[in-house]
């Protein structure tokens, strides 16, 4: 399920695991009671002390026996003590390695899958692209209590009309209207004697192509009925058709758009004033649309799920922040966007996991048939 591409600070936190030997000189004891500990920062956020963890592991085991295993963990640099009296809670090094070796994902039930779809509009009414993927965000911030986020590219966006306008004897602008009420303007370059009909011939041409269509399967259409295409078209109108397409692809039409929903989310359970300020540092994050965007490409590398968790990005690096996220693809098995949950590193990630999981190969398909 998970994608197969690691940053370089997983590398390096892989790497460390290695040269401490965790892996092998784990035991099943060692194991559990590390699992206790990440489960039970998970679930509350709180730091496990040998006590409690005494009474709730499944073989009977005395205090001091297990502080002797928590000393061995936070050694191999698994857990760490946030107060010289307090329990143990887990590294970013520590949740990575229970994320990849002893995460448990199940899978979600028929009431979430219901849910999901019936927000989704799954099954019913066509809608836009836009709404569907506002709808699929503001529905993984509900179900998770994060915030709920999604990159495409504008290229993905549903067209509705086009129309090309003479400025001046040698420019005219090309209007882009979409199926959401986005315009876009681009000012081509024209020949000086190209007759004002050839301008509505080239936009009666596309417009009986473009209607509910991407920008990228337009241009594929057009691609494949060149032929066609010359024969129907004069040979300025069909360049000014290529100009077209071309410049709203190269200038600003694959740009990517970016969707965030439920940052509101992220202000319940606070623990602390610690607690505010890293949610202050992730609002911060989240503005900065170009690093939410780069990581969220990263998730385009790999099939499946993946998962970011703190400093093993630099957009959380401050925040302690982490994300789950996975690639949808369109019915060519291009990938149209990525879409993903943000929150704080103790988030439910076997529930999520499988959430975001299901939500966007729903959106896949949701994409593939329109």
């Amino acid at each position: 399920m998970f994608g197969s591409m690691t940053s370089p600070i997983e590398q390096a936190a892989q790497e460390a695991l290695r040269e401490a030997g965790t892996l092998r000189s784990l035991n099943q004891r060692s194991l559990e009671i590390f699992r206790r500990i990440v489960e039970g920062y998970l679930a509350t956020g709180e730091p496990v002390g040998s006590r409690n963890l005494s009474r709730l592991l499944p073989v009977p085991l005395s205090p001091a026996s297990v502080r002797n295993v928590m000393q061995a963990l936070e050694e191999s640099g698994l857990i760490f003590a946030p107060h010289t009296s307090a329990g143990r809670l887990p590294t970013e090094i520590g949740l990575r390695f229970f994320v990849d070796a002893l995460l448990e994902i199940g899978d979600i039930d028929e009431e979430e899958r219901r849910r999901i779809e019936a927000q989704l509009g799954y099954g019913g009414v066509d809608r836009s692209f836009e709404t569907i993927l506002t709808e699929a965000t503001t529905m993984l911030s509900g179900m998770t209590r994060g915030a709920g986020v999604v990159v495409t590219s504008k290229d993905n966006g549903r067209l509705k009309h086009i129309e090309f306008i003479r400025l001046e004897p040698e420019r005219a602008l090309a209007v882009l209207v979409g199926e959401d009420g986005g315009v876009e303007n681009r000012v081509l370059p024209i020949a000086a004697d190209l007759p004002a009909s050839a301008l509505v011939e080239a936009g009666n041409y596309l417009n009986a192509r473009i209607r509910g269509r991407t920008l990228g399967e337009v241009r594929h259409d057009v691609e494949l009925s060149r032929k066609a295409a010359e024969r129907e078209l004069s040979e300025l109108t069909e360049r000014l058709v290529d100009a077209g397409l071309a410049s709203w692809a190269e200038g600003g039409g694959r740009e990517a758009q970016l969707i965030v929903r439920g940052q509101a989310n992220l202000l319940t359970d606070l623990k602390a004033m610690e607690d505010l300020e890293r949610i202050r540092l992730l609002f911060a994050d989240l503005e900065t649309k170009k690093d939410v965007i780069d990581i969220l490409a990263r998730a385009e590398g790999g099939e499946g799920v993946r998962i970011f968790i703190g400093s093993e990005n630099k957009l959380f690096s401050l925040s302690g922040s982490s994300m789950i996220a996975a690639p949808f693809r369109d019915g060519q098995q291009r990938i149209v966007g990525v879409l993903g949950v943000i929150g704080p590193t103790r988030l439910n990630y076997g529930r999520i996991v499988p959430m975001v999981d299901y939500t966007s190969k729903l959106l896949a398909r949701m994409v593939s048939r329109s």
